[in-house]
């Protein structure tokens, strides 16, 4: 159970002060420059002995990930005179996912002080903070927070930390496949939103073919704090290569929905019965959870009872720790129907380079659709698993993945629902017959 000293996000909730003032007297900006004196190796390894994983679904590790780009010294010796990018996805548009917009509302210092932070410790000068297409508000206290940290010469040129840096907001249109981070990097440029080709990779050949990492808010987020408080202070809490507090998003069927900060590796249940009341109607009335946001595979009830929220726990039992939404379905819940409609979503927001992808979410939607009426025939549930494998791993981008793992995760768990509603189906329709 995470005690309130050990909390990053003192004001998630917006209960205070959200100016540059409020802001540091709960810690921000606070010795930033003793922390950049300290150079960018000592920043890097900090954030590596960490143990930090990226927070926005992915959990590559977040120091691992910054020591790919390219020092000065290889840019020298290499005589590579691009300029380098950090860029901060804050599109957030997983259904489920809501921890980002916090961060963006009532918290935005610490975004923009970790900017800083990773931007030097990468070698950048520049920052881009891709926001959601929705999220008008989110990016206008953003855009607030920046503006202040410009006028107290915390950022922008000859800045009291010593380190040039400038933060530009650039505002998305509404298109789920941008939160892939190289589709990000071709809207940032003013193209169309659609994936690109890896390798090379963005920390080679990202914005504008120079240098780049692209990381969530909450991985950016944290570091300030981190760093303050040293690494093995975050690698203390949670589990061994699952480290550090987390934004956990619990939504659906329990009596509080709510966005709360725990440790890493809380046990589902106590999360659910702490900040939220339980589920709705009691423990027992639990049908599914949804762990990581809609394209993560469902657990069921009888694998919730022990189950702890990490990235290793979750990927046990065939699903994914993702952004940490979690998704609450009690026994009133029509699961198939539920996935139908997850489907759907995927189907809708798939951005058509790939085929398997640009068919395949279609055709998943539309026999899914069927079985969720008890349409379709029992043969069809093996022919569909076998789609969803053939969708799996055969994409540019993990968007088919995401399309096929909340089918996987239904007919694993929940054949004998859909052959129930086929055999009810089926058998109505010859009394009406006879």
């Amino acid at each position: 159970m995470l005690t309130d000293k050990d909390r990053i996000f003192r004001n998630i909730y917006g209960f205070h002060d959200v100016s540059l003032k409020g802001a540091r007297t709960r810690g921000a900006w606070d010795h930033t420059k003793v922390l950049i004196d300290k150079g960018p190796d000592w920043i890097i390894n900090e954030v590596k002995a960490s143990g930090l994983r990226g927070r926005g679904g992915a959990g590559f590790p977040t120091g691992l990930k910054w020591s790919f780009m390219p020092s000065d010294k290889r840019k020298e010796d290499t005589g590579d005179k691009r300029p380098s990018y950090l860029v901060v996805n804050a599109d957030e548009s997983e259904p489920g996912s809501c921890k980002d917009r916090e961060i963006l509302r009532h918290d935005a210092h610490l975004l923009v002080e970790g900017a800083l932070i990773a931007s030097y410790a990468m070698r950048a000068h520049t920052c881009y903070v891709y926001v959601r297409g929705e999220y008008i508000r989110e990016r206008e206290a953003l855009q607030r927070a920046i503006d202040e940290a410009y006028a107290a010469k915390l950022i922008g040129r000859d800045n009291v930390h010593g380190w040039d840096f400038d933060i530009f907001v650039h505002h998305g249109a509404g298109a789920y496949i941008c939160g892939e981070e190289t589709a990000m990097l071709e809207s940032i440029e003013g193209k169309k939103g659609q994936p690109r080709l890896k390798p090379p990779f963005p920390a080679n050949v990202g914005l504008w073919g120079c240098p780049t990492t692209i990381n969530n808010v909450e991985s950016i987020a944290v570091v300030p704090e981190i760093l303050r408080r040293g690494s093995s202070w975050f690698s203390g809490l949670g589990k061994p290569n699952n480290t550090g507090t987390k934004l956990f998003q619990i939504s659906g069927h329990v009596e509080r929905p709510c966005v709360v900060e725990e440790e890493m590796g809380i046990p589902l249940r106590e999360l659910l019965d702490k900040h939220c009341g339980g589920v709705r109607g009691g423990w027992d009335n639990l049908l599914a959870v949804i762990p990581g946001g809609s394209s993560v595979a469902l657990v069921p009830a009888h694998e919730c009872q022990d189950l702890t929220m990490d990235f290793d726990a979750l990927s046990k039992v065939k699903s994914g720790l993702g952004t940490a939404a979690v998704i609450v379905m009690d026994k009133s819940t029509d699961i198939v129907k539920a996935i139908a409609r997850i489907s759907y979503f995927y189907k809708h927001e798939s951005c058509g380079q790939c085929t398997p992808c640009r068919e395949g979410t279609g055709w998943m939607w539309r026999v899914v659709d069927r079985m969720a009426r008890g349409e379709a025939e029992k043969s069809e549930i093996d022919k569909l698993l076998d789609v969803t494998k053939q969708v799996e791993g055969h994409t540019i981008c993990a968007l088919g993945d995401a399309a096929a793992w909340p089918v996987q995760g239904l007919i694993r768990h929940f054949r004998d629902e859909i052959e129930r509603r086929i055999d009810t189906y089926h058998a109505s329709h010859r009394e009406a017959a006879e």
